[in-house]
């Protein structure tokens, strides 16, 4: 055998000897950040105390919608997630409706992504996936030239900044938030109740007791009227009196000469 036939042969024989001793790769499930496709509540359980935020998330079938979002739009979206600390200071949400629920997870959203450099050039306020019936729920995003990596953030009944990233990669953003971001249309102080318009009834009632000839109350304008008719009345009879009184006192005159005459 030639020597470059058995050089091939050798080389031959230690790769199949390799191939065959290789152990096996096993497949690996992508990392939230491997590749496949993006989900918020996985990226929030990686990182840690935000377990309150992600069961709201899945109470309220919004992290179903994000995941959605996230895979399948052109501007991404900016999430700002509040510690597990947050939700402590904050208390109960039993007292929120359903829907209220869904307005409080969608008001941590922005239908667009934020990096911190696009906060500083952002025309505020900025719009949230948050609304009802009046529009959509705003809040106002502030940074100062002292630290390019920490912003303000507003909603009108709470404030505070944030600074830590979790996640920075298009299409998603997501922030760590101290606070839970209360909207002013959910937890801003209600305007008063109005006093109730008096009722069409009511007037109907008023009406129809006038003319069924019931005596208005005192001091009404009717009241006043009859009182003006009876002082007219009294008049009338006074001089109704006065007229008797000197007509007998003419006609007893006349009897009286009638009776002289007589005699």
């Amino acid at each position: 055998m030639a020597p470059s036939s058995c050089l091939m042969f050798f080389f031959l024989s230690v790769s199949s000897f390799l191939l065959l001793t290789a152990p096996p790769v096993r497949s690996q499930a992508p990392s939230p950040s491997s590749g496949g496709p993006l989900n918020l509540t996985a990226i929030l359980v990686k990182a840690g105390q935000y377990s309150s935020f992600v069961r709201l998330l899945q109470q309220t079938r919004i992290d179903v919608q994000l995941n959605s979002q996230l895979n399948n739009s052109y501007n991404g979206i900016t999430v700002f997630a509040p510690t597990d600390n947050a939700f402590a200071g904050l208390g109960t949400l039993n007292n929120l409706s359903q829907q209220e629920q869904i307005d409080l997870v969608l008001y941590h959203v922005l239908p667009r992504y934020y990096s911190f450099a696009t906060f500083q050039s952002a025309s505020n306020p900025l719009p949230t996936q948050a609304s009802d019936r009046t529009g959509v729920f705003t809040l106002n995003i502030t940074t100062t030239a002292v630290n390019a990596n920490q912003a303000n953030i507003s909603t009108g009944v709470v404030n505070t900044t944030f600074s830590n990233v979790l996640y920075a990669d298009f299409p998603l953003a997501a922030y760590s938030v101290d606070k839970v971001l209360l909207p002013y249309a959910i937890f801003g102080p209600k305007p008063p109740a109005s006093a109730p318009a008096p009722s069409a009834r009511s007037n109907h009632a008023t009406t129809n007791s006038s003319d069924a000839g019931i005596a208005p109350p005192p001091g009404s304008r009717s009241s006043s009227n009859n009182d003006a008719g009876g002082g007219s009345s009294s008049a009338a009879t006074r001089r109704a009196r006065e007229v008797g009184y000197w007509s007998l006192i003419a006609v007893v005159g006349f009897l009286g000469m009638a009776a002289g005459n007589i005699l």
